[in-house]
């Protein structure tokens, strides 16, 4: 039998003490350090119950299984996206430029607009989950998802080119209950260079 593979916890292209003062360094690294790690832990278990089961055959409750390895990707995929779109305040934030920021002019008229509208998609993420901004490949819109949890209200399908995590172990320890004043934050430090490669690999 061939070695089963698994996943890993990325390393992040700063260092932990880099986004502050938006981001402090604890709150970052207990978010990546414990909360991440426990999505790739979780997937990794699951993944190893699926291999017991298909080389052992030992019966497994396949719809629990699926349904909690759906939610540990899901976290850890999303957290993968997110930390690659945030960069060190001085290289992150202000205004995208190029095709970015031509679609975005031409879906949402400005990129202000765009601004309110995601910032509006943040703030009322119903529980936990995230703010997601999309592309359809069909009709070329970018479209903004708010997605539940890590995998409820998802576009299949649609390329992430930014996301945003708004679960509370994301800012609780630096903004408290205060969600409106971390999103505020974000758009200090979002890192519009990855965002706009990723929106070229989409559009390839």
């Amino acid at each position: 039998m061939e070695i089963s593979k698994f996943y890993s916890l990325p390393k992040l292209p700063y260092g932990y003490n880099e986004l502050a003062p938006y981001m402090s360094e604890e709150q970052l690294r207990i978010h990546h350090t414990i909360h991440h790690q426990a999505y790739v832990n979780g997937a990794n278990a699951i993944l190893k119950k699926l291999d017991d089961a298909r080389w052992g055959n030992v019966e497994l409750d396949m719809k629990a299984a699926l349904k909690e390895l759906s939610w540990n990707i899901g976290g850890h995929l999303l957290h993968s996206l997110f930390w690659e779109n945030l960069a060190p305040p001085g290289r992150g934030g202000g205004k995208p430029g190029g095709k970015l920021a031509d679609l975005c002019e031409k879906e949402f008229g400005s990129f202000e607009r765009f601004k309110k509208e995601y910032t509006q998609a943040a703030v009322s993420v119903e529980g936990s989950g995230w703010a997601a901004l999309t592309l359809c490949r069909r009709t070329g819109r970018p479209l903004i998802m708010q997605i539940e949890k890590h995998n409820t209200n998802v576009y299949p399908a649609f390329p992430i080119l930014m996301v945003l995590d708004l679960f509370e172990h994301a800012y609780y320890i630096d903004y408290k209950n205060k969600r409106a004043d971390f999103v505020e934050s974000f758009w200090k430090i979002v890192n519009w260079d990855e965002v706009s490669k990723r929106l070229d690999e989409a559009l390839k």
